[in-house]
């Protein structure tokens, strides 16, 4: 994905620019991930990465799978990206993505315009239909997804254990 030009995500002078992210933005990402994992149910991961682990798992995404990195005054304040949704072959047009935004930058429409993104490269390469797998207690997750055209499909029980407590996620849905 080229850089877009910058997008103004709120009514404010902060301007938001959505790239394709680049391997200077691993540590980033990584700080911005790994307080997710330390410290919310925002995703399932247990143990932080290592800035190595984070290279590796930069690396691995590209073409349709890239990660997106949104910029705000030059730094990284949020990253998205779009994995397989599940291994079998005639699940490949359904996508999963992930949106993350560092907790200082909320509330600014960085999310939006970064799953607006993904949306887009979703459905530039071909993919049918995108899913979201929200903890059932994110609602800012379920409401950013709602605004972009997903809807709430069904919920998996005590799929997931973290913190001592039996995690519920929401499954969203939004056909392209």
């Amino acid at each position: 994905m080229p850089e877009s030009p910058p997008r103004d995500p709120s009514s404010g002078s902060d301007s938001v620019i959505i790239r394709t992210a680049v391997p200077s933005d691993a540590e980033a990402i990584r700080a911005i991930y790994n307080h997710e994992v330390e410290n919310t149910t925002a995703t399932m991961d247990l143990v932080p990465r290592s800035l190595d682990d984070q290279l590796e798992w930069l690396a691995a995404r590209n073409g349709a799978f890239a990660t997106i990195v949104a910029e705000l005054h030059g730094e990284v304040v949020g990253f998205a990206s779009l994995s397989p949704y599940k291994e079998r072959a005639a699940y490949r047009p359904t996508v999963e993505d992930s949106v993350y935004v560092r907790r200082d930058s909320g509330g600014r429409g960085i999310g939006k315009a970064l799953l607006t993104a993904l949306i887009e490269m979703a459905s530039t390469s071909g993919f049918h239909s995108v899913m979201a797998r929200i903890e059932a207690s994110g609602e800012a997750s379920r409401a950013l997804h709602a605004s972009c055209g997903f809807r709430e499909v069904g919920i998996e029980i005590e799929v997931g254990r973290k913190f001592n407590r039996w995690i519920d996620m929401i499954l969203m849905q939004r056909l392209l």
